[in-house]
């Protein structure tokens, strides 16, 4: 089975994954990939949502021989004043 490793993008800041993961497949890689996003969209909307503004995030999918998806996440939120 090809091993994938899923880099954490948060802005502008990348936490390579140094062990990945032995799947299935590429459909197996995009379904990690999409439990792990929704994850870390949930703990940082709770613990460092921006007051006002747009906060992106993703996983960077890859193997051995590169680069092979990319699953992303964008919020945004607006104080609307009355």
């Amino acid at each position: 089975m090809p091993r994938y490793y899923f880099d954490l993008r948060d802005e502008d800041e990348l936490a390579p994954d140094e062990e990945g993961l032995e799947l299935s497949g590429l459909r197996a890689a995009q379904v990690e990939a999409a439990r792990s996003l929704v994850d870390m969209a949930r703990e940082s909307a709770c613990s460092s949502a921006p007051v006002n503004g747009t906060h992106r995030m993703a996983i960077e999918v890859r193997d051995a021989g590169g680069p092979v998806m990319q699953v992303k996440f964008t919020f945004e939120v607006e104080t609307l004043k009355h």
